[in-house]
């Protein structure tokens, strides 16, 4: 997928707020991110799949969370 094509994935999911998406999406967006060395941009992406993660009480908010904390972005909540 192209970073157009999950630019607009990521803008069909907010129009249809599908939030299960959005967490999805916007993780693999910080992954490319990171991938490609850009902290900031990456960091932003996880708070944003991160704070989607918490609305919906998915599962993957505890992971998302450890990696803003490794980076030093956020603290560690409490289980």
């Amino acid at each position: 997928m192209s970073d157009s094509e999950l630019d607009q994935q990521l803008l069909q999911a907010h129009a249809e707020g599908d939030k299960a998406a959005l967490v999805r999406l916007y993780t693999r967006a910080a992954d490319r991110s990171e991938t490609g060395g850009d902290l900031d941009a990456a960091c932003f992406y996880l708070t944003h799949a991160f704070v989607f993660a918490l609305e919906i009480g998915a599962p993957e908010a505890r992971e998302l969370n450890a990696r803003l904390v490794e980076k030093g972005r956020a603290h560690l909540l409490e289980p």
